[in-house]
């Protein structure tokens, strides 16, 4: 296991040190400066979370486009937009590492 450990360490910090970690602390840190608007960004992402995984698929084009209609002022505030853009570039780095990691050990 203390290679693997070791792997693990040495992954940690290579996330740590990319450039979608660092922007996306660094969002975090202005959006968290603001409770109000973190309050409502939490919000925003609830609801877009329930509304993917719980509409069903006839109707999930349709309430996605209600949700981008109710919220397009909100994502129009620079703190919102950056913060989402730089938690998604984040979200999707991590979402290949994981990826690489199942095709690389044939998980299925």
């Amino acid at each position: 296991m203390n290679t693997i450990e070791h792997a693990i360490n040495e992954l940690l910090e290579a996330v740590k040190q990319s450039r979608e970690y660092k922007e996306y602390r660094y969002q975090l840190e202005k959006i968290n400066m603001q409770p109000e608007l973190r309050s409502q960004v939490d919000a925003y992402r609830d609801e877009n979370f329930a509304l993917q995984n719980n509409t069903p698929d006839d109707q999930l084009l349709w309430q996605m486009e209600q949700f981008e209609e109710k919220y397009r002022k909100f994502r129009e505030n620079p703190l919102v937009s950056d913060f989402l853009a730089a938690e998604l570039a984040f979200v999707r780095m991590m979402q290949e590492v994981n990826l690489k990691i199942a095709e690389g050990i044939q998980f299925e």
